[in-house]
């Protein structure tokens, strides 16, 4: 007896239109999570597994499970355009942001990868220091449909009912609050963004911990900081000595009067501090777990920019010698069909530019054209560095103050090279890092680099006019400097 052909084709045809269906719905919820950790002044090597003796488990689980970056760098050293690069993946001679400045025009936020995760079908969320002002007053709710900005000082802060919490607690607090409060059938992107360990620069402590981790390095032994001798940052030019927010930040912190020991202890605090954010990240990744999205939350952590803990005689960041721009980065996925090499270290040249295109491939998100960075999920799978990978790195730092030096350049795998344009003459330096990895011989005039110092600033010119060609301040940005200026001359103050 035949089966008419409707009989069958009818029920197959049903049934192959229920798996794909289910297909699609499967490929909708196996969109990872993505917890995207900033902190702030935290350098390269402040973390345990770098530095021994810095305590951070949490941060070297994330090493060893995931993968760390041992050649990540910052554009600009300064928490606003850094901040403003991470958000848009463009430099800061392209978006133009940074302090002083207009806020950050409205077709950048329009392009920043949290707007593009929400057109993905992603929950996005920011908690913590935000530190970009943004032209359009709309676009924290066009980016994020949750944010808690807080105020990033004083960092001891009374709360409601009575008590008194740390900054980087109420931080954890925060972010664990949004994990446990996510309903399931959305991925998210949480963007959890620590204060610390940047000081509190109105406090003469400066450092300022929670009392849980007070008990920590009361024992260590601070070594004397690399290139620290008055020799050496005598012999600097002029223009990189005198009148310096560097310079004067570092008699804040480590001159040795009025107490010999001020800089130890300033270190320690500063170290107190990533300790307590180490401790938070623990707390988040326990939510996650206690949530049962764990096992699908991508994590990736980066400092916003280096810092000085008295090495070359300075204080905090803006120059571009690697301990201002040399940042942790930290990627780890659990996710079973994830091809990440746990404990990989790659070599390759990588920078905050590119941790946005990273969470777009990571979602499967459309990344805009405008983003200047590559994603990072490969160098994750492989050992080695592609062919194509960059070769090198486009840095700069544009503040309009005066104290603050600008500069441009680039930094290869083996060279650095600098120019501060605003010197007369022009400031030019040239660094082997192979050989001299604390940049302290400038061998700009040394005939045996001549050709390299010649290519470096061809390269200089070429990058600079990729990303918008020389600096010239626009008329707001020139106002809202004079305002400033004038603001502090009513109100003088010696901690900014």
């Amino acid at each position: 007896m035949k089966v008419p052909l409707l009989n069958w084709l009818l029920p197959l045809c049903l049934f192959f239109a229920s798996l794909l269906s289910v297909a699609g719905y499967s490929a909708e919820i196996s969109k990872p999570n993505l917890l995207f950790i900033i902190t702030d002044d935290q350098r390269f090597d402040m973390m345990g597994s770098v530095t021994p003796y810095v305590i951070t488990p949490e941060m070297d689980r994330l090493a060893k499970e995931g993968v760390r970056f041992d050649k990540a760098f910052v554009t600009t050293p300064i928490c606003a355009a850094s901040r403003a690069s991470m958000l848009t993946g463009v430099v800061e001679r392209s978006h133009r942001y940074t302090f002083y400045t207009p806020g950050l025009a409205r077709k950048w936020t329009e392009r920043s990868y949290p707007v593009q995760l929400r057109k993905a079908g992603y929950t996005t969320a920011y908690i913590g220091k935000f530190g970009v002002k943004l032209e359009n007053k709309k676009a924290m709710d066009e980016m994020f449909d949750h944010h808690e900005v807080l105020k990033r000082t004083p960092y001891f802060k009374t709360q409601e009912d009575g008590s008194v919490r740390h900054l980087t607690d109420i931080t954890g607090d925060r972010a664990i609050g949004f994990i446990a409060n996510r309903s399931n059938d959305k991925p998210w992107m949480m963007c959890l963004a620590f204060n610390a360990p940047h000081a509190e620069d109105n406090d003469s402590r400066q450092y300022i911990w929670p009392d849980y981790v007070h008990h920590l390095y009361q024992d260590l032994k601070i070594k004397k900081p690399a290139l620290s001798e008055p020799r050496f940052y005598n012999q600097l030019p002029r223009f990189l000595r005198e009148g310096t927010l560097n310079r004067e930040r570092w008699h804040w912190r480590f001159d040795p009067w009025p107490r010999k020991n001020k800089g130890e202890e300033m270190i320690k605090g500063y170290f107190r501090m990533i300790s307590a954010i180490d401790h938070n990240i623990g707390r988040v990744r326990s939510a996650l777990a206690e949530q049962g999205v764990a096992d699908n939350t991508v994590i990736v952590m980066i400092g916003d920019n280096g810092t000085f803990l008295g090495e070359r005689g300075y204080a905090e960041k803006y120059l571009p010698y690697d301990l201002s721009i040399h940042v942790p980065l930290l990627f780890f996925d659990p996710r079973p069909e994830s091809k990440m090499i746990a404990g990989l270290r790659p070599k390759a040249i990588v920078a905050n530019i590119d941790v946005p295109v990273t969470l777009l491939e990571l979602a499967g998100a459309d990344r805009p054209d405008s983003m200047q960075g590559r994603s990072l999920v490969l160098l994750t799978q492989m050992r080695g560095i592609p062919a194509d990978w960059r070769s090198d790195l486009w840095i700069e730092h544009l503040m309009m103050k005066e104290s603050i030096r600008k500069h441009e350049g680039v930094r290869t795998e083996q060279y650095k090279y600098s120019r501060y344009f605003e010197a007369k003459p022009i400031l030019e330096e040239l660094y082997d890092l192979r050989n001299d990895p604390m940049e302290a011989r400038n061998l700009i005039n040394d005939p045996k680099y001549a050709y390299m110092a010649e290519r470096l600033r061809k390269r200089t010119d070429e990058l600079r006019g990729q990303y918008g060609g020389v600096f010239l301040p626009d008329p707001e940005t020139l106002e809202n400097v004079k305002k400033i200026k004038a603001a502090e001359e009513v109100k003088p103050s010696d901690r900014r």
